[in-house]
């Protein structure tokens, strides 16, 4: 049985209170257990790490450094906290063991390059990505433009830039692909709007407004639309720990790279609406 080790900023939060469930129900439940777990803290009204432990059934450990020494893969979580990732993951990084790092990967662009400088000087394998990569619709689109990139995606939800930007970024640059030149707000107070332009003729555009996630797609000779996301976690879970097995990496680097400088240029975009940020290289 492989060990994986659980590492947050507090282990109280929704996705370390349901990942553990979800592996325990997977179809590699006989080869993968959550068998140790450590925090940062314990902020007022969450539970210790003995707490949420005991009501895990996962081994409590005593320090990051057991963690990593005693497990054979790495989840970095902090969902909501992804400023702390770069401290989390020093050490997982350094160990050559593979790393999941929990949406959203990074704060920044140049964060997202150091962890990924980081983990190819030690031969770590990592990769990071938001659970709708996973939708089973969407993975069906790719395979259908077989190779091609769309010339448009749409896509629509809810949540805001800092949490949720990377739900809408992930299958935007799934399905345009990477390369994107400038980022343009156009909503108001109660909608953000964000266009992307690629230098090319391709554009996508995000809108957070407080819908139900759907993504439309314009290619050549077909429009298509995501409205129902289906069961996507435990596809995701199973993602994660194929990696585990493998130690390949689903999801290009190149691709989380853009994500981060998207989300990057947004935030800059949406402090200053109707003018032209440029993406970050």
């Amino acid at each position: 049985m492989k060990k994986i080790g659980f590492i947050d900023s507090y282990l109280d939060e929704w996705h370390a209170n349901n990942y553990p469930k979800w592996i325990r129900q997977s179809s590699r439940a006989g080869q993968f257990e959550v068998a140790l777990a450590w925090q940062e803290v314990a902020p007022e009204g969450k539970k210790t790490l003995a707490q949420w432990c005991e009501a895990q059934g996962v081994g409590a450990a005593e320090s990051l450094e057991q963690v990593v020494a005693e497990c054979d893969g790495l989840v970095i979580l902090a969902p909501d906290d992804p400023e702390r990732h770069e401290g989390l993951c020093d050490l997982p990084l350094r160990s050559g063991k593979p790393v999941f790092v929990d949406k959203t990967f990074a704060p920044d662009l140049a964060t997202a390059q150091r962890l990924f400088a980081k983990a190819e000087k030690h031969g770590t394998p990592l990769y990071s990505c938001s659970a709708l990569r996973y939708v089973e619709s969407l993975e069906s689109i790719v395979e259908q433009l077989a190779g091609r990139r769309a010339d448009f995606v749409a896509t629509r939800g809810g949540g805001d830039w800092r949490n949720y930007a990377v739900h809408h970024l992930e299958p935007l640059v799934m399905l345009l692909g990477t390369g994107a030149r400038r980022v343009l707000h156009v909503g108001n107070p109660l909608a953000r709007f964000v266009v992307v332009d690629y230098p090319d003729g391709r554009r996508g555009s995000v809108l957070q407004a407080g819908f139900e996630f759907e993504f439309n797609v314009r290619c050549s000779d077909k429009a298509l639309t995501v409205s129902d996301l289906g069961d996507f976690f435990p596809r995701f879970i199973e993602g994660m720990l194929a990696f585990f097995e493998t130690r390949e990496a689903p999801v290009p680097k190149e691709q989380t790279l853009e994500i981060m400088a998207l989300i990057e240029a947004g935030r800059n975009a949406l402090a200053t609406p109707d003018t032209w940020v440029a993406v970050p290289t």
